[in-house]
């Protein structure tokens, strides 16, 4: 029996390239909003982007290309004006208020609007770009946009709408796959939607002061919504501490381990390299944030002492800060590591722009003073003359592919070779009345030698000044 695939639901992409915002940065932006719209499970059937010198504050868009936008949704492209609802005192003090600031939004967006007409003359024939003629019923705007924003941007095209944190916020909570996972991809999902919640009832929709679980006294059905989201937030936050001790816990036993993090922008590589420097079957995808849990491996073949290596999860532009926040537990397993590789996708035109994200982030959590070492994977894609380009930018960078078997030892020997070098040697005498204490020394360690003599074993071994001072420590308590 022959399965028909089902059609992908259409998206439009919307953008609005401002000052300072090259042609390149706005095509890499708009090229990377696409697979994560792609990611997410929609098919983009059509582009439509304008220069403007600020987003409009009402509907992104000048009027013009509202219009044309909603031409490709079939939607009206203007924004009806609400109902009015009954006021009160205050509300006409407020109102009266606001109406000078309101008259001149307006009058910069109709200046705004004008810039953007003019310059449209000029406009690149890319400014909108048809792909398919199917309908989109679902817009997704390359800006963080405001709950009005998008509410206004609803009415005129009759289309959904995601600005870029919410298309970001999605694909988390989807490939979320852990508890730990799933509760920072859910708190972070709850901040997203809490000031977009939408008003239901009126001002006078108030109800009498309900028992356990109901409205207090006067408290609105959005009011009440609100207090839900962040009964909820406390909630989830409870849960996820008790997962986050449990976390710090097994950091805490291998604090004394060497420990590599592979750190980096999404879909960098990281996960084929952890694949391929642990022999592991950690997930390995070609779509953005394939990997959102932190994986700890040994390094393999395996080392005396043992060198761990964890993938984390990748970043993007504009990461959300919530997002950020909700993983720092996460991403701790970076600032804690004795080593950072910044992977990067060499073959990807953007990647320096990549890179300075990914600095961004990791001095946001704290890990700018961790070693590190640039590696510029995905150099296969390139050609002779663009990885000796690259080798003169980059002098201290490793060029490799992880399809590569020779270019991962020569990364596995870089690890090596990086805490072989803050090694130094030592001699210890273990009683014969101690050998349990031996097993630990040679986990811990690289024995050099190994001789029995009268009182005990005699071992000169090479370690990282911590783990010798640790077990020096331990086996004078044992």
């Amino acid at each position: 029996m022959t399965t028909i695939p089902l059609e992908k639901p259409a998206a439009a992409l919307v953008a609005v390239q401002l000052p300072g915002v090259s042609d390149a940065e706005h095509e890499a932006s708009l090229a990377e909003l696409a697979r994560l719209t792609t990611t997410l499970g929609y098919e983009v059937v059509a582009t439509v982007s304008q220069r403007r010198p600020s987003l409009s504050r009402t509907t992104v868009l000048g009027r013009g290309k509202l219009e044309e936008l909603a031409r490709l949704t079939d939607g009206t492209g203007v924004v009806p004006s609400p109902a009015p609802p009954k006021k009160d005192k205050a509300r006409l003090r407020r109102e009266a208020a606001l109406a000078e600031q309101e008259e001149e939004n307006a009058a910069s967006d109709a200046d705004a609007d004008a810039d953007a007409e003019s310059e449209s003359e000029s406009e690149p024939t890319g400014g909108t770009r048809i792909l398919s003629a199917r309908k989109p019923t679902l817009l997704v705007v390359d800006h963080e946009l405001t709950p009005n924003q998008i509410h206004n941007l609803e009415q005129a095209t009759d289309a959904d709408v995601l600005d870029r944190t919410g298309i970001i916020v999605e694909i988390f909570f989807r490939h979320a796959q852990s508890r730990e996972a799933r509760l920072q991809v859910e708190i972070a999902r709850l901040h997203y939607a809490t000031p977009r919640l939408r008003k239901t009832g009126t001002v006078g929709d108030r109800q009498r002061g309900g028992g356990v679980g109901g409205r207090g006294a006067g408290e609105t059905a959005l009011e009440l919504d609100r207090r839900k989201v962040r009964d909820r937030i406390a909630e989830l936050r409870r849960e996820l501490e008790g997962i986050e001790h449990e976390a710090d816990e097994r950091r805490a036993l291998r604090k004394g381990e060497p420990r590599v993090a592979l750190v980096g922008y999404t879909n960098a590589g990281k996960s084929s390299l952890m694949r391929a420097l642990t022999e592991s079957d950690v997930l390995v995808a070609d779509q953005l944030f394939a990997t959102l849990d932190t994986t700890v491996r040994a390094l393999q073949p395996e080392t005396r002492p043992r060198i761990l290596i964890s993938d984390t999860v990748g970043f993007i532009k504009k990461l959300p800060h919530d997002l950020v926040a909700s993983f720092r537990s996460t991403l701790d397993e970076a600032r804690e590591a004795s080593l950072l590789l910044y992977v990067n996708d060499a073959a990807e035109p953007t990647f320096r722009a990549q890179l300075a994200v990914t600095r961004e982030v990791l001095a946001e959590i704290g890990a700018t003073g961790v070693p590190s070492r640039i590696v510029l994977n995905k150099i296969d894609r390139l050609s002779e003359a663009t990885r000796a380009a690259l080798a003169r930018e980059f002098p201290d960078a490793l060029l490799l592919s992880a399809r590569d078997p020779s270019d991962v030892a020569r990364l596995r020997q870089t690890i090596i070779d990086f805490f072989e070098a803050a090694m130094t040697e030592h001699e210890m005498l273990v009683p014969y009345a101690k050998q349990q204490f031996l097993a630990e020394v040679r986990a811990s360690t690289r024995v050099v030698s190994e001789t029995y003599e009268p009182e005990g074993t005699r071992m000169r071994v090479l370690a990282e000044s911590a783990t010798l001072a640790r077990l020096t420590s331990a086996l004078a308590r044992s």
